[in-house]
């Protein structure tokens, strides 16, 4: 049996197919675990519902795991689920998941964004990405800490669906001037990187290195 993985929006199921042919669904909501296929061996958690339904719990991870099924997480709900259950044999991939398990970040919305739920495509922009853009911006010298730190404030503040780049430059603008914001929005133009992608290959690749390997 293919593996299943749940995806989208931080990576489309299209490109997802390009690495490794699977049984990718929506985002995982509670009760998605439970009505898996007898005879799954490998299961993804990369996006999952946190809002709109109920997000996927804890338990239902643990009765996987139990019954020797392998889960892989990381970049969003799966990254958070993967710190939460690491020692108990969920494994972890990616940067995201780093920054949950070591306390760099801790909540929810840190990986949350509005996204079509027929295209699955993102409508917002998840704080983890704008904070790491941030932070590499800092690195770069394009902008001071005490900057980042209150635009990253800021957009915390502002409910999640509303989070977005063009945001996060307004508030550059308003706090620091035109020269700041036009300084940023080169940087990002050229240089930003969408975390939560790059994670969603990460846990495609690992699935797939698994399998060959049959680790699983």
């Amino acid at each position: 049996m293919k593996p299943v993985i749940f995806l989208g929006p931080s990576l489309s199921h299209s490109e997802a197919r390009t690495i490794l042919e699977a049984d990718y669904r929506p985002p995982v909501r509670r009760g998605d675990l439970a009505s898996l296929e007898s005879g799954c061996r490998i299961v993804g958690i990369v996006d999952g519902v946190f809002m709109t339904d109920a997000a996927v719990g804890h338990r239902e991870i643990l009765a996987l795991l139990q019954n020797g099924i392998k889960v892989v997480g990381g970049s969003s709900m799966g990254a958070l689920r993967a710190a939460e259950l690491s020692d108990f044999g969920m494994v972890g991939v990616g940067e995201v998941y780093k920054m949950y398990s070591s306390g760099q970040i801790d909540g929810d919305d840190e990986v949350a964004l509005a996204f079509n739920p027929e295209t699955l495509e993102p409508m917002s922009e998840a704080l983890v990405n704008l904070r790491f853009n941030v932070s590499r911006a800092v690195d770069r010298n394009v902008i001071s800490l005490a900057e980042a730190d209150l635009m990253i404030d800021e957009i915390k503040r502002t409910y999640f669906p509303k989070r977005s780049y063009d945001l996060l430059l307004s508030i550059a603008q308003d706090k620091f001037g035109k020269d700041k914001s036009d300084g940023l929005r080169a940087f990002l133009g050229n240089q930003a990187k969408d975390l939560k992608k790059s994670d969603a290959l990460m846990v495609i690749a690992t699935i797939k290195t698994l399998i060959k390997s049959e680790l699983y």
